[in-house]
């Protein structure tokens, strides 16, 4: 946030398998191709505030930012 790194994680640190992760809203919903599953925070969360930037990236796709207003 604000240029600097308050979280990193990777998926080998979730609890369940992205098999698993996919699995259950599968049987609920037909997913396509841009859905977003969101699977939660690794640790370092803090708070935002008006004003802030944070910048989220995962490798090979472009960055995205958002300003809180």
């Amino acid at each position: 946030m604000n240029g600097t790194v308050w979280q990193e994680g990777d998926l080998n640190q979730l609890i369940w398998k992205i098999p698993e992760i996919i699995s259950l809203p599968s049987e609920y919903f037909e997913l396509a191709a841009g859905d977003v599953i969101l699977t939660g925070s690794p640790a370092g969360v803090g708070p935002v505030e008006r004003g802030d930037t944070m910048e989220a990236t995962v490798n090979g796709l472009p960055a995205l930012s958002v300003k809180v207003v």
